[in-house]
């Protein structure tokens, strides 16, 4: 057995992180969470909050007043959705088209609730149609949930159809935006969102561990009329509230993750330096370049193209080829992290992000020239050496 004397600071190895997430972070966000840490309750930190409030407002594109990040990662925003908003006995309808419309299926079940699954074939949007007809099969059901952005299928769905749909027949919405948000339009007011979570290891540019989410006025309404205590205590938004909530003078709640938040912080004020729309562009461009590599060199994309995530870019395997040792090798030789398919896609496709700080031409090139290296060096069934070029083509 090791002893603690043998162990020495981790040094990691500098990657480039192209996978369905984490993507790669800002280097002013790297800044920004070393800088000294102060109390969570310190009048400093709290007027941080409340700009990050305001900034997260900006980047849902919302007045919903409860608007923040949840001490936790992704997984943990959407806990806290479903907590808040779900007793049991409820009837949830959930739409399941990828590997997280099934978690959003087991919060459900933990809540105590009955889940209604409208399911759709991987690789496609949720179906509109589908949801109108389970809605009217189900009056009982009380809301309903959705991805956005399938993270393991690279797919979109109409949030503003679904979210529609699932009002006319009065149901509060809860939509997962995790690969979505600072990469692709979400309009919160505007389609009458319910309930948001993200993560900020994606879009936004930031480390893991962080979850921002959203509530309406609706959403609010029937968490502070709950007939049983929210399961969760840490995520009782009825507590939370009272540290996030307006005004220097803050309940205790738990210790928040200052340093942490200061990166979240900082990656919201690159977005708004940015722009919305213009990171939204930017992905779009990214996604173009590297679809017009792929399709040269003969690889596909599993999902239509109207309905393609392009900071998500899920692209089918080659015949004959090795798709774990083809990762191995852009790994150890290159430092570049491209994801495997998860669930049903396991083996059949290749996840490639192009999320955030990562969503570049450099890293477009750089992906597509080691990937052609690679496959070309293993005899794979590819047209070699045209990605780039198609690429170059596209930025002109």
């Amino acid at each position: 057995m090791t002893t603690s004397s043998k162990i020495s600071t981790f040094i990691p190895p500098v990657r480039t992180l192209m996978g369905p997430g984490p993507s790669d972070v800002h280097p002013r966000v790297l800044n920004a969470m070393a800088r000294s840490t102060i109390g969570h309750l310190d009048p400093q930190f709290v007027a941080l909050m409340d700009e990050m409030k305001i900034l997260l407002q900006y980047a849902f594109k919302t007045k919903n007043e409860l608007t923040i990040p949840v001490s936790a990662p992704g997984s943990a925003g959407m806990e806290t959705a479903f907590v808040n908003l779900i007793e049991p006995g409820d009837t949830v309808v959930v739409c399941q088209n990828g590997v997280f419309g099934g978690r959003m299926k087991e919060n459900v079940e933990r809540c105590g609730a009955t889940p209604i699954m409208v399911e759709d074939e991987w690789g496609m949007p949720v179906d509109p149609n589908k949801l109108e007809e389970t809605l009217k099969a189900h009056p009982e059901a009380t809301t309903v949930a959705f991805v956005h952005a399938e993270t393991s299928t690279g797919a979109q769905s109409d949030a503003e159809t679904l979210t529609r749909i699932a009002h006319e027949h009065g149901c509060l919405v809860i939509v997962d935006a995790v690969t979505s948000l600072g990469g692709t339009p979400i309009k919160l007011d505007e389609w009458g969102i319910d309930a948001i979570y993200s993560g900020t290891q994606k879009c936004l540019s930031c480390t893991p561990g962080l979850s921002p989410v959203s509530f309406s006025a609706a959403a609010v309404e029937r968490i502070k009329g709950r007939k049983t205590k929210v399961q969760s205590w840490f995520l009782d938004l009825n507590l939370v509230m009272g540290y996030w909530g307006a005004g220097a003078k803050r309940a205790y709640h738990h210790t928040a993750p200052v340093n942490a938040l200061y990166g979240l912080h900082e990656s919201l004020v690159l977005l708004q330096e940015e722009g919305l729309e213009n990171a939204w562009a930017r992905h779009q461009k990214n996604h173009l370049a590297l679809r017009a590599g792929f399709e040269a060199m003969g690889l596909s994309f599993i999902v239509p193209e109207a309905a393609r995530l392009p900071q998500l870019n899920a692209v089918t395997i080659p015949d004959g080829v090795d798709e774990a040792a083809v990762r191995g090798r852009l790994l150890n030789d290159f430092n570049l992290e491209i994801g495997a398919g998860l669930g049903a896609l396991a083996g059949k496709v290749w996840r490639i992000g192009l999320m955030g700080h990562a969503s570049n031409a450099k890293n477009v090139m750089f992906c597509l020239g080691a990937l052609d290296s690679v496959l070309t060096d293993m005899k794979a069934p590819i047209e070699s050496g045209v990605a780039v070029a198609a690429a170059q083509g596209v930025y002109g």
